[in-house]
């Protein structure tokens, strides 16, 4: 230090902090040990050994709070991120913010490059109606919504989904720069094996209605090869 007033930084400061509240609390300095009396240096060993005790159970307190944090970090990753469909964090401009990892393969998009995007950027282009009426109502009254429509991958790949959002207040260490702005939070499903069963069945149901309406002519009996001819022989 350069002077009396300069305070010290990193663990001298804390050892600085740790002497100024020895002396607000009257506790003599190790410099002056004939001041104590021997029942006092007793006391004060004893304070000591109770302190120290004190800070091992602490220490082991905030040790295991380490370990289920970690425990709930690492299941919150395998819910989040490994779940079966995507989960994404939509700003009330439509930009994405975040993304589960199922998101991003159904993207087909890095996380890095996915994020700040416009989701719209990522619907097909003649179901945009249906995802701007989705995303009025779901502003205008703050419910969960939900919506199927096509959605188109980096690649040009078309693929159905089930699209349910809600709307939530943005949590205040997100660090997305929101403005305090409400954000989406937006569940993707893949359906596209479920619309495509929907379309054979379509197609089925319409072949089967079509038959009906015209069935096939049977020929009619004794009207084979040789006619009458044939018959009389």
């Amino acid at each position: 230090m350069n002077g009396k007033d300069d305070k010290p930084k990193g663990v001298a400061k804390l050892r600085w902090r740790a002497e100024e509240i020895a002396k607000e609390h009257g506790v003599p300095s190790p410099e002056d040990p004939a001041t104590l009396s021997p029942t006092e240096a007793l006391r004060l060993i004893h304070e000591l050994r109770v302190h120290q005790i004190e800070l091992k159970m602490q220490n082991d307190e905030l040790c295991r709070a380490q370990a289920e944090l970690n425990a709930t970090r690492e299941r919150y990753f395998d819910l989040y991120n490994l779940a079966p469909v995507g989960y994404f964090i939509v700003s009330h401009e439509g930009r994405i913010l975040e993304a589960n990892l199922t998101g991003v393969i159904l993207l087909g998009v890095p996380r890095a490059a996915l994020v700040k995007q416009p989701i719209t950027q990522f619907i097909f282009k003649e179901d945009q109606d249906i995802y701007y009426l989705h995303r009025r109502q779901l502003l205008a009254t703050g419910k969960a919504h939900t919506c199927e429509l096509r959605m188109v991958k980096t690649d040009g790949t078309v693929f159905w989904v089930r699209l349910t959002a809600t709307t939530q207040d943005p949590p205040t260490s997100s660090g997305h720069g929101t403005g305090g702005a409400p954000v989406s939070r937006v569940v993707l499903s893949d359906i596209s094996e479920q619309k495509q069963m929907e379309q054979d069945k379509a197609k089925l149901d319409a072949q089967l209605q079509q038959a009906k309406k015209h069935p096939p002519v049977s020929p009619k009996p004794g009207r084979g090869k040789g006619g009458k001819n044939a018959a009389r022989k």
